[in-house]
C-alpha cells in the first residue's frame, strides 16, 4: 500500500508542476514566486540600503538556483512522495492506538480571515521555536550553517537553506497544525504573505515600519540575524515573519543601524561553496564540533533592547 502510494505521489506532484509551468494562472505558485522575487529584486536595484554592494551580489545565482531546488526540485525529487506516505503511517499508527482524529478546534467553522489569521500567527510562532532550535543544537546548527553562509544579502538569500530543513520545519510543525484542523484552501495566501515578508527581510533595502517594527520582522533587524559577531553564542532575531516573538520572549537585538556589518559565522570563510557541498554538509563526512559566532567585543545593549 505505501509503495502505490509513494509512486502516486510522485507521479502527483509531477504532474502539478508541469501544469503550474505551462498553465499561468491567479492561483500559480511558480508564477507568484518569479513575480514576487523579480518585484523584490527590482526594488533593491531602485532603492538600494547598501549602494556599493553590486547589483549581482556574491552567490546570486547559487541562490537563484536554492530558490527553484527547494520550493520545487526537492519536492520532485521524492520529498512530496515521502512525506504523503510519512503522514499515512503516521496516522495508521495513531488508529493502533485508538486515535481516529488529532483535530483538537475546529478551526473550519470559523469565519475565513479568523482562520487565516490563526493560522498565520501559529505557524509563524513554531517556526520562530524551530528556528532556535537550528542555532540551539549542535547538529541541526551544522544544517542551518548553509542559510548562514551568506555574506551579502540579497532577497534570494531567503532561499538559501539545507534540505534537511525543510524536513525539519515540516515534521515539527504536522502535529500543532493537524490540530486545529488544517487543511485550509487558502493557505496558499497565507504562504504567499510569508513569502513577501521574507525575501523583503533579506533584501538590499531599508523598510522603516515606524512601531510596526515590534510586530513585523524587517531588514533593518533580520540582518542582526546575520551578524557574525554576536554577544551571545546562539544568535537573535529568530523570527520569520513576525519579530513579535523576539520582542515578547526577550531575544530581540537591533544596537544600531546594520547596513554595513559583517556577515556569516566564525570560518565561514572556508565553508563550502559549491552547492553539492553544501548539500552534504552536515550528513557526509560526520559533522564537526560546532563553532559558535563570534562575540563582539564593544559594549552594545542586552539582548531584548535596541537603539531608541
Amino acid at each position: 500500500m505505501y509503495f502505490d502510494l509513494l509512486w502516486q505521489s510522485f507521479r502527483d506532484y509531477a504532474w502539478y508542476l508541469g501544469a503550474e509551468l505551462l498553465h499561468p494562472h491567479w492561483g500559480n505558485y511558480v508564477y507568484w514566486l518569479l513575480g514576487l522575487s523579480l518585484a523584490v529584486y527590482l526594488l533593491e536595484l531602485v532603492l538600494p540600503w547598501r549602494t556599493d554592494q553590486a547589483r549581482i551580489r556574491q552567490d546570486f545565482w547559487l541562490d537563484g538556483f536554492y530558490l527553484f531546488f527547494n520550493f520545487f526540485l526537492f519536492s520532485l525529487i521524492g520529498f512530496y512522495a515521502i512525506s504523503n506516505v510519512a503522514v499515512h503511517a503516521f496516522q495508521d499508527v495513531l488508529a493502533l492506538v485508538g486515535v481516529q482524529n488529532l483535530v483538537a478546534i475546529e478551526i473550519k467553522t470559523w469565519p475565513v480571515w479568523a482562520q487565516l489569521l490563526t493560522l498565520f500567527v501559529l505557524r509563524d510562532f513554531i517556526h520562530w521555536n524551530v528556528h532556535r532550535l537550528l542555532h540551539r543544537v549542535p547538529w541541526l546548527w551544522e544544517f542551518h550553517k548553509v542559510h548562514h553562509s551568506v555574506h551579502q544579502m540579497g532577497f534570494a538569500a531567503h532561499m538559501r537553506f539545507h534540505w534537511m530543513e525543510n524536513v525539519v520545519y515540516r515534521t515539527l510543525e504536522y502535529v500543532p497544525l493537524a490540530m486545529i484542523g488544517f487543511g485550509l484552501q487558502d493557505f496558499f495566501l497565507v504562504h504567499i504573505v510569508a513569502l513577501s515578508i521574507g525575501h523583503l527581510n533579506h533584501a538590499n533595502v531599508r523598510l522603516p515600519l515606524g512601531p510596526l517594527k515590534y510586530v513585523f520582522n524587517n531588514p533593518q533587524m533580520h540582518i542582526w540575524h546575520h551578524a557574525k559577531r554576536l554577544p551571545q553564542p546562539y544568535g537573535a532575531n529568530f523570527g520569520i515573519s513576525l519579530s513579535l516573538w523576539d520582542y515578547l520572549f526577550k531575544t530581540a537585538y537591533v544596537p544600531q543601524d546594520g547596513r554595513d556589518i559583517e556577515l556569516g559565522f566564525e570560518e565561514s570563510e572556508a565553508f563550502p561553496r559549491k552547492w553539492h557541498q553544501q548539500m552534504l554538509h552536515g550528513i557526509w563526512p560526520p559533522a564537526p564540533e560546532r563553532s559558535l559566532p563570534e562575540k563582539d567585543p564593544g559594549p552594545s545593549p542586552s539582548f531584548g533592547q535596541e537603539l531608541r
